[in-house]
């Protein structure tokens, strides 16, 4: 992993989520309502090893609902660090998503 200051490695992965992946505010405000974001987030965030989870588990049994599973299993297989760059992307787009959710909810 390159060595940059921790906002702009997430800046950059949330730019690739972006542009690589196809997400989107759209699409995170359609596939993404009930905490998905924020709950891989912080399963990502863990380091397995020194965690009460093994990266098994995580990958088996705690895939965000609605999430492809081969997609989640490479992401939870990135080493600690990646994780957490993932994880700092992922609440980025949890707060675009409330962001977006609130403005297009607000009545004139």
């Amino acid at each position: 992993m390159e060595k940059k200051p921790g906002t702009e490695l997430i800046a950059q992965e949330r730019r690739e989520q972006v542009e690589k992946h196809g997400r989107s505010l759209k699409r995170d405000i359609a596939e993404n309502t009930a905490d998905q974001l924020s709950d891989g987030a912080s399963m990502l965030a863990l380091n397995f090893p020194k965690g009460c989870l093994e990266i098994e588990d995580v990958v088996e049994h705690h895939c965000p609902e609605g999430w492809d599973n081969g997609i989640w299993e490479k992401m939870a297989n990135k080493p600690y660090a990646k994780r957490l760059v993932i994880a700092g992307a992922l609440i980025a787009a949890e707060l675009d998503r409330i962001n977006g959710e609130d403005i297009t909810n607000i009545k004139p």
